[in-house]
């Protein structure tokens, strides 16, 4: 687990959660979500242990992507992905948490095209 780097800790305290998952068996698919330079997105959801969500994402342009929680003043990211023009995979949540997806766009900033599908513990 990495702890937050000092600009995206007060990044994410201005932002907050941007948007959440309506629910576990509806998955979410956008296509083109405009990034701007040095601005960030994100998605959050509320996980219980076992519960996992199945994420994927292409960029026009890289990007850092990461999948956090915070712990009283600390922010923890078990998913870290740094200038990353794509990356799909499944993070299973191992403590009750709501979880974000956040990707941050560079200088060039970008388009994003992602999918996100929480599946419910023992599913």
């Amino acid at each position: 687990m990495k702890l937050g780097h000092p600009l995206c800790v007060a990044t994410l305290a201005l932002y907050g959660c941007a948007a959440s998952l309506p629910s576990a068996n509806a998955p979410k698919d956008v296509r083109a979500h405009p990034l701007p330079s040095y601005q960030i997105h994100e998605e959050c959801l509320k996980l219980k242990p076992g519960d996992r969500v199945d994420y994927a994402f292409e960029s026009t342009e890289p990007v850092d992507f990461n999948i956090h929680y915070h712990e009283g003043n600390a922010i923890l990211m078990p998913v870290v992905r740094e200038k990353s023009s794509a990356d799909a995979g499944m993070y299973a949540a191992q403590i009750a948490h709501d979880y974000c997806l956040m990707w941050e766009a560079g200088a060039a900033g970008a388009s994003i095209d992602y999918r996100i599908r929480l599946k419910p513990g023992g599913s």
